[in-house]
């Protein structure tokens, strides 16, 4: 399957959510790039947003298990990477 690069922003709205997040994301490191976690003020809510190269597969599992984590929404974009033989 072709690679493709991929964004997934996390907001997690339940604090007790964390865990079980991280461990989903730690489960996918072949995929990540980058990663950044922000606090949102006065909330005990967070941001988690996620560069990703993989597979549509492999970024529809991540962005699958954490959709399904409770307290935990998950938006997600996918863009094809051009191969290097093709012309503008």
């Amino acid at each position: 399957m072709e690679k493709r690069i991929g964004s997934v922003l996390i907001l997690l709205q339940e604090k007790e959510s964390a865990p079980q997040v991280n461990a989903i994301i730690s489960s996918h490191s072949s995929i990540i790039i980058g990663r950044q976690g922000l606090p949102i003020n006065n909330s005990i809510s967070g941001i988690i947003s996620l560069v990703l190269e993989g597979t549509t597969d492999q970024i529809g599992s991540l962005s699958g298990q954490l959709g399904r984590v409770k307290g935990v929404e998950v938006k997600s974009i996918v863009l094809k990477i051009k191969d290097h033989d093709e012309k503008n």
